[in-house]
């Protein structure tokens, strides 16, 4: 009977062992770096600007799926009014950046987004209110999202603020938009460019007591003014703004 000649690896089986682990440890990292791109990441929640929706050391996921999925479509990602997004932190000066800038400890920020381009945002008297062509006598987008006392924005607001969201970007806030407790678009924060949206939260998943899934908050359709006022590292660790 003729014998079967062995392979190089059969012959050599600590290196074949040692290959294998290297293939698996690459499939690992390959997968993370996956997951982590395009399909959500993990933050922790930093202070009190959320409060009382989430508190300082909430653990989220968030939902990178819906991003990538309009990215691969050649579309920007736009989330509706009233969800809690996580977005890079850059510059508001400057030619537009679509990464968090370097350097700074407060790279990625979580906050609720209340208004969309070309519409009137206001807060006056402790009210924030929205002004749009379906509204033109504005209204209160927080009276959707407020559910109690302890879910949904505060029912104060400070600052005085009168301003048009810009083309391409958002308003967002803060739940705890009590004195200077959140720092969003009301202040040096400013609007958010779509580019610069990691995606929507979909789960605390800690603490595990609190455990809770957040349901897509049905799209609400933009009407258009004009043409051109309607024209945002793969770490699972990453740390929210500390506000």
């Amino acid at each position: 009977m003729e014998k079967r000649q062995l392979s190089f690896l059969d012959r050599n089986p600590i290196l074949k062992d040692a290959l294998s682990l290297v293939f698996f440890v690459v499939c690992v990292i390959l997968g993370t770096l996956i997951v982590n791109n395009f399909i959500f990441r993990s933050y922790n929640v930093i202070g009190i600007s959320m409060e009382n929706t989430f508190k300082d050391g909430d653990r989220v996921i968030v939902n990178r799926l819906t991003v990538s999925m309009s990215h691969f479509a050649g579309q920007e990602y736009i989330p509706n009014r009233g969800q809690i997004i996580v977005f890079a932190n850059g510059s508001t000066s400057g030619p537009l950046t679509c990464g968090a800038e370097a350097g700074i400890a407060d790279q990625y920020v979580i906050k609720r987004v209340v208004g969309f381009p070309g519409e009137r945002v206001t807060v006056k008297d402790g009210v924030l209110t929205v002004y749009n062509d379906e509204h033109p006598d504005g209204f209160h987008p927080d009276d959707e999202t407020r559910v109690s006392d302890e879910d949904g924005p505060k029912a104060f607001t400070a600052g005085e603020v009168d301003t048009i969201v810009p083309a391409g970007e958002l308003f967002v806030a803060g739940d705890n938009r009590e004195g200077t407790h959140s720092n969003d678009s009301r202040y040096k924060l400013g609007t958010i460019p779509y580019c610069r949206v990691v995606g929507p939260v979909m789960l605390r998943l800690f603490p595990l007591n609190k455990l809770r899934f957040f349901a897509e908050i049905p799209k609400i359709d933009l009407l258009e003014t004009t043409a051109d006022t309607l024209n945002l590292s793969a770490g699972t660790n990453l740390v929210i703004k500390r506000d």
